[in-house]
C-alpha cells in the first residue's frame, strides 16, 4: 500500500508532465512562482530608481548646485547607459548564464546606490553613477523576462508575463508615490537608500530560486564583439541624438548627423548578424509578423505613454498646484488597475484571441488619451482620473500578450535576445516619446504665449517661452501684475497639452491597428488551455486517475475491432 502510495507521488502532475515536454526541470517548474517573485523583486528595484528620481531632483539639484543641464543628465545618462547595454548583456547572459548575470546586476545596483547615499557631493558624481546604474539595469530587465519565459511553460506563460508587466508599470507609477513619501520626511538620499534593503533580499533569494541552468542558456559560440560594439556604438549615438535634439533642435546638422551616424552603425550590425551562425540578433525573426508588429506596437505605446505622462506630471504639480507626494498619488490609480487586471489577461486572451485583445487594449488606451485632452485648469481630479483609468485598463490588455507575441517568436535559448528587443522597444519608445512629444509640447505652448508677453524685457520673454516653470517664475517676479500672466501661461499649457494627448491618441490608435491587421487572431492551443485552468489541484487529480482506465477501454475497443475486421476478411 505505502509502495503504491510512493508510486503515485513520484509520479509527475499533468502540469508538470507538460514542463518537462518542453524542456523544463521538474524542480524548476515547482518553483516557478517563487522565481516569479524575484524576478519581480529584481525588476522593481530598477523601475523604482529610475521614476523616483523626477520627485527628488528639486531637491537634488539644490543640495548638488546642479545646472539645467546637469539635473538633464541625471535622468539621460542612465537611459543613455542602460538602452546601449541591452543587446550585448542579454547575448553574455543568453552565452554564459542568466542567474551570474541577473545577480551580478543587481548586486553592482545595490552598491552604486549605496555609494550615493553615502558618498556623492557632486553633480558629476552623481551623473557617473546614474550611468552605473545603468549599466545594472542592462544587466537586471532583460535577464527576468527571458528567465520568466524558460521557466514557466507555454500554457501558463501568458499570465507570468502579465504579472511581470503589471510589476513592470506599477513601478513605474509607485516610483513617484514612494520618493515623495520619503522626502516628506528625509532628504533626497533616501531614494537611493530603498534600493538597499530591495537588493539584499532580492540577491539572497536569488541564490535558491533563480535556477542556475534553465535547459535554455549556453551551448553558443563565443561573444561577437564586433556585433556588441555595433550595437552598443549605435544605439547610444541615435538615442544620445533624440536626447539632445529638443535642446539643438531636430533638424540642427548635429542632430542629423549624429542620427545618420547612428543609423548607418545599426545597418552595419543587421548586416553582421546576418553573416553570423550565432547572431546576438537574429533578424530574420522580424519576418516574423507577430515579432514585428508586437515590436512596433511596444514602440508606439510607449512612446505615446511615457511623452505624455511626463507632460501631466508637470501639470498636476505647477497648473493645479499639487504637491509632488499628491502629485504622484494622484496617479496612484493606474497601479491599482493593473494590478487587477493584469492576472486576468490570460483568460481574455484565451478567449477573444491575442489580436482582439491587445487591438481592443491599445483602443481603450487611446480613449483614455483623448479623454486627457479635454482637461482645463479648472478641471477636477475626477476629470484626470477617468481617462487614467482608461489609459491604464488598456495598457495592462495590451502590454502583456503583445511581449508574450514578441518572445513566442523566440527559440527558448535565445529568450535574452527577444527580451533585449523588447526592452529596447521601450526604451526607444520611451527617449522618443519625450523628445518628440516635449518638442511638440514645448513649440506649441511657446506659440500660444507669446501674445502675452508683449512689452517684457527680452530675457523674461525667453524664460516665459522655454518652459511651464519659467513661465510661472516671470509671473510671480512680477507681483499683482504677473496674476493675469499666470493665468495666460496656464491656458496655454493646457491647450499645447491637449495637442500632445491627441496626437499620443493617434499613435496609440496606428499601433491598435498595427495589432489587428498583423497579429494571430486565436490564441495558442497553450494559451487557451492556460485561461481555462481553474489550478485547483484537486480537480486534476480526477483526470489523472481516469486516465489507465480510459487508456483500457481504448485497447478493449481497438481489439475488438481488430477481431471483427479478421472475422470480416476470413469470411
Amino acid at each position: 500500500m505505502s509502495n503504491g502510495g510512493a508510486a503515485a507521488e513520484s509520479k509527475p502532475s499533468t502540469g508538470e508532465q507538460g514542463a518537462i515536454a518542453e524542456g523544463i526541470d521538474v524542480t524548476v517548474y515547482r518553483r516557478r512562482w517563487a522565481t516569479l517573485l524575484v524576478l519581480c523583486l529584481a525588476l522593481s528595484a530598477t523601475m523604482l530608481a529610475n521614476t523616483s528620481l523626477s520627485v527628488a531632483l528639486p531637491q537634488l539639484s539644490r543640495a548638488l548646485d546642479a545646472s539645467t543641464a546637469a539635473q538633464q543628465w541625471f535622468s539621460d545618462s542612465y537611459a543613455l547607459v542602460f538602452a546601449g547595454l541591452l543587446f550585448t548583456s542579454s547575448s553574455i547572459a543568453d552565452r554564459y548564464g542568466r542567474k551570474w548575470m541577473l545577480q551580478a546586476g543587481m548586486v553592482l545596483f545595490g552598491l552604486v546606490s549605496a555609494y550615493v547615499w553615502l558618498f556623492v557631493g557632486s553633480s558629476a558624481e552623481m551623473i557617473a553613477a546614474r550611468g552605473l546604474l545603468g549599466v545594472g539595469g542592462a544587466m537586471i530587465m532583460p535577464v527576468t523576462l527571458s528567465i520568466l519565459t524558460s521557466v514557466f511553460p507555454s500554457g501558463e506563460r501568458t499570465k507570468a508575463v502579465g504579472i511581470w508587466a503589471a510589476v513592470s508599470g506599477a513601478g513605474s507609477a509607485l516610483g513617484p508615490v514612494l520618493a515623495g513619501l520619503l522626502l516628506e520626511y528625509f532628504s533626497w538620499e533616501s531614494v537611493f537608500v530603498i534600493n538597499v534593503p530591495v537588493v539584499i533580499v532580492g540577491v539572497i533569494a536569488g541564490i535558491r530560486y533563480i535556477p542556475a541552468h534553465t535547459g535554455t542558456e549556453g551551448g553558443h559560440g563565443g561573444l561577437d564583439l564586433l556585433g556588441a560594439l555595433l550595437s552598443t556604438a549605435g544605439i547610444t549615438i541615435a538615442v544620445y541624438a533624440l536626447i539632445e535634439a529638443q535642446h539643438v533642435g531636430w533638424l540642427s546638422a548635429r542632430t542629423l548627423s549624429m542620427v545618420a551616424l547612428g543609423l548607418v552603425l545599426l545597418a552595419l550590425f543587421v548586416l553582421w548578424e546576418r553573416r553570423q551562425k550565432d547572431p546576438m540578433l537574429d533578424v530574420r525573426l522580424f519576418r516574423s509578423s507577430g515579432f514585428s508588429a508586437s515590436a512596433v506596437a511596444l514602440t508606439l505605446v510607449f512612446f505615446a505613454m511615457i511623452g505624455v505622462f511626463f507632460a501631466l506630471s508637470q501639470t498636476l504639480q505647477i497648473v493645479f498646484g499639487y504637491s509632488p507626494l499628491t502629485a504622484s498619488t494622484a496617479m496612484l490609480p493606474m497601479s491599482v488597475m493593473m494590478v487587477l487586471i493584469a492576472p486576468q489577461v490570460s483568460k481574455i486572451v484565451g478567449r477573444f484571441g491575442p489580436r482582439n485583445t491587445i487591438a481592443g487594449g491599445l483602443l481603450l488606451a487611446a480613449v483614455g488619451m483623448a479623454g486627457l485632452s479635454t482637461l482645463t485648469a479648472d478641471s477636477t481630479y475626477w476629470h484626470i482620473l477617468l481617462p487614467l483609468s482608461c489609459t491604464a485598463a488598456g495598457m495592462s490588455l495590451a502590454m502583456a500578450p503583445a511581449t508574450d507575441q514578441l518572445m513566442a517568436n523566440v527559440p527558448k535559448e535565445r529568450a535574452g535576445m527577444g527580451s533585449a528587443t523588447n526592452d529596447v522597444t521601450r526604451e526607444v519608445g520611451a527617449s522618443l516619446g519625450v523628445a518628440v512629444l516635449g518638442s511638440v509640447l514645448g513649440g506649441s505652448y511657446a506659440a500660444r504665449i507669446s501674445d502675452s508677453l508683449t512689452g517684457l524685457p527680452e530675457q523674461a520673454r525667453q524664460t516665459a517661452e522655454d518652459s511651464l516653470p519659467g513661465g510661472m517664475m516671470v509671473a510671480r517676479s512680477l507681483g499683482e501684475r504677473g496674476q493675469q500672466l499666470a493665468q495666460d501661461v496656464s491656458r496655454a499649457w493646457m491647450e499645447a497639452s491637449q495637442v500632445a494627448y491627441l496626437a499620443a491618441a493617434g499613435l496609440i490608435a496606428v499601433a491598435a491597428l498595427i495589432a489587428w491587421f498583423f497579429l494571430p487572431g486565436k490564441a495558442s492551443t497553450s494559451t487557451a488551455a492556460s485561461a481555462e485552468e481553474t489550478s485547483d489541484q484537486g480537480t486534476q487529480a480526477a483526470p489523472e486517475q481516469a486516465e489507465p482506465e480510459q487508456a483500457d477501454s481504448d485497447r478493449a475497443d481497438s481489439d475488438r475491432a481488430d477481431s471483427e475486421q479478421a472475422a470480416a476478411e476470413q469470411r
